[in-house]
């Protein structure tokens, strides 16, 4: 009789656990095919971006950290299934530093595996110096291989680029010319030429601080007025030093109503840098031409460094209306036209 019982309760027993695992293989199934649906939703998205999306991992990284990133730059929605399939594939540390461009529509074992090939991480570093123009830049680009020039021109003046300070921009032949901020970068060789010019804008963006578009309301300046008058300030000055005065020159003149006739803005008509201009280069009709039109020109004629911008910002105080570049490379600063004169007979 007990024998029996007990054949019983182990039926019993077998029964439920029969039952039991039934469900968890049920959930299980279905956690697999909502984690298969999440997962494939999450391609599909991916795919409608585009131009791909840009990373930079930093040296030993885990799977939770890259995850976390790949996450805050929206790469991908699900941390714990990013890691999950990662590491299902042996991918838990080993990942390659550097930057890289992930390609919409891969899925997260392709991501894991395309920041693990060694060979991406090589970087090439380049220096834009300030004073430079858009054409400057682009030819040191394209010499680095880092772009085509015709396509840099393209999506430079047509891109979508979300940045506060390019908002109501006038419409101009070279459209971000003055914004390219000048420094040393990094980055890939296959990065691409619309993520080259958001590395560039996204480094104006931080050094003009909130400080400095406070300073421009003051003095009734827009960025785009400040990061104008700062190009012009950037390839009249002889030396960083002069910057302020020059600056102060160029406010004395606009406050005048006189016209800046800086020759830096001819040149830059020019496309290039003539050391002495002609009367018939001063009277071209353009309205980058501060010889022929008051006020400033109608953009940017370079990148400003810092400097220049702050010289923008904040000019020193003086009663200086000219300025010519004397002997040994010191800009002599002049009250009157007959002062300037003599300066100039005297350089």
């Amino acid at each position: 009789m007990e024998r029996k019982k007990l054949m019983i309760l182990a039926a019993v027993i077998a029964a439920c656990l029969v039952v039991v695992l039934g469900a968890v293989g049920l959930v299980h199934l279905n956690h697999v095919r909502v984690e298969k649906a999440l997962y494939e939703k999450e391609v599909t998205q991916n795919s409608l971006k585009g131009d791909g999306v840009f990373i930079t991992l930093e040296k030993d990284m885990t799977s939770s950290s890259i995850a976390n990133l790949l996450l805050k730059n929206k790469v991908i929605k699900y941390k714990d299934e990013f890691v999950r399939r990662a590491e299902a594939i042996g991918l838990k540390t080993g990942y390659a530093a550097g930057s890289y461009r992930l390609v919409p529509g891969i899925s997260y074992q392709e991501i894991a595996k395309e920041l693990c090939r060694k060979s991406k991480a090589a970087i090439i570093r380049f220096t834009i110096p300030e004073g430079y123009e858009v054409r400057n830049i682009v030819d040191r680009l394209v010499a680095l291989k880092l772009v085509d020039k015709d396509k840099f021109y393209e999506v430079m003046n047509n891109d979508n680029f979300n940045y506060d300070f390019l908002k109501d921009l006038p419409k101009r032949s070279v459209r971000l010319e003055g914004y390219l901020f000048p420094a040393t970068y990094e980055t890939r060789a296959d990065s691409g030429e619309k993520h080259i010019i958001d590395m560039m804008l996204k480094r104006f963006d931080t050094a003009f601080t909130s400080q400095y578009k406070q300073r421009a309301k003051e003095i009734n300046m827009s960025i785009d007025d400040v990061v104008t008058l700062a190009s012009v300030i950037e390839r009249e000055s002889g030396n960083a030093t002069e910057s302020p005065m020059v600056s102060s020159v160029f406010h004395n003149r606009l406050q005048k109503g006189m016209k800046l006739q800086s020759c830096a803005t001819v040149q830059y008509i020019l496309k290039k840098r003539k050391p002495v201009l002609s009367t018939a280069d001063t009277k071209i009709d353009s309205p980058y031409n501060t010889y022929q039109y008051a006020g400033l020109p109608i953009g940017p004629i370079a990148s400003p460094g810092k400097t220049s911008i702050e010289a923008a910002l904040y000019p020193e105080e003086s009663d200086y209306l000219y300025f010519v570049l004397g002997k040994n490379n010191q800009t002599i600063f002049s009250k009157t036209y007959a002062e300037h004169l003599a300066a100039k007979k005297g350089k």
